[in-house]
């Protein structure tokens, strides 16, 4: 009998302010990050939507330091409808001759993108991301003007497909080949030439069996970010202050990157 109290105690649970604590406090960090990412999406697709780019560039390096094993094809993902509700919204702007000649080199180019995203582990696809960051920041920033040639169009799309299959980034060149035309024009050719490459990435990582689960189900729970960003970016696409807007991005894009490279 003098057994049994000690043998109950001993299975007794766990008080409950013991037990459920730690469970609600790993639920808060969870709703915290949710949110903290929802808010981020959804300034980063008014961002793209009013000057054109931002999106990857803001939102790699967060998703790199949540979890690289998101990128790029939650990245990819998000991007569908921003660039599909762009492209649409300025369809009388686009530049489809360019548009033609880009989508060419961006088939290419995926296939290499791919061959670089299954060599790097995540901790160097952390870095790639940092690196890449601050290299399209700065050559957005510095580099003389391209003309829209159709060799100029071609290798502009090699490289975005290379460096968007890999990492989910590749705004900047073709920003750089469109940034003296008129505001819709780049806007709407960008987002056309993103629309396209990102079902040629996505149909790529998927026969590779590249595309998870739960990447897929963290795109869909932060759609409605891209959505609101998006529709919100229409009202002031036409009065906002595009290059001041867009310095500000390439260089939040240039700090974030060196952190995502400085992370441990």
């Amino acid at each position: 009998r003098q057994g049994g109290p000690r043998d109950c105690r001993g299975t007794d649970p766990a008080p409950p302010s013991d037990g459920g604590q730690p469970e609600r406090r790993e639920d808060r960090v969870t709703l915290t990050i949710f949110l903290t990412l929802s808010l981020l999406v959804g300034g980063a697709a008014f961002i793209q939507g009013a000057v054109g780019i931002g999106f990857a560039l803001i939102m790699a390096p967060v998703f790199g330091f949540v979890d690289a094993t998101y990128l790029p094809v939650t990245l990819l993902v998000l991007m569908l409808p921003l660039n599909l509700l762009v492209a649409w919204r300025e369809r009388h702007a686009i530049d489809r001759q360019g548009a033609g000649w880009i989508t060419a080199g961006r088939f290419f180019g995926t296939f290499l993108g791919m061959a670089v995203l299954i060599a790097l582990s995540v901790r160097q696809l952390e870095i790639a991301v940092g690196l890449l960051t601050i290299l399209a920041a700065a050559v957005a920033l510095m580099a003389p003007p391209f003309r829209i040639t159709p060799p100029a169009s071609v290798g502009v799309g090699l490289f975005t497909g290379i460096t968007e299959t890999a990492t989910g980034i590749g705004g900047p060149p073709l920003a750089l080949l469109y940034q003296h035309a008129e505001g819709p024009t780049l806007r709407a050719t960008v987002a056309t030439c993103f629309l396209v490459g990102e079902v040629i990435s996505l149909v790529i990582l998927l026969l590779s069996g590249r595309i998870t689960q739960d990447q897929m189900l963290a795109a869909v729970m932060l759609v409605p970010a891209v959505l609101v960003g998006t529709v919100l970016s229409r009202v002031v696409h036409a009065r906002i202050n595009g290059p001041a807007l867009r310095l500000a991005v390439l260089i939040f894009s240039i700090v974030s990157g060196a952190a995502l490279i400085l992370k441990g």
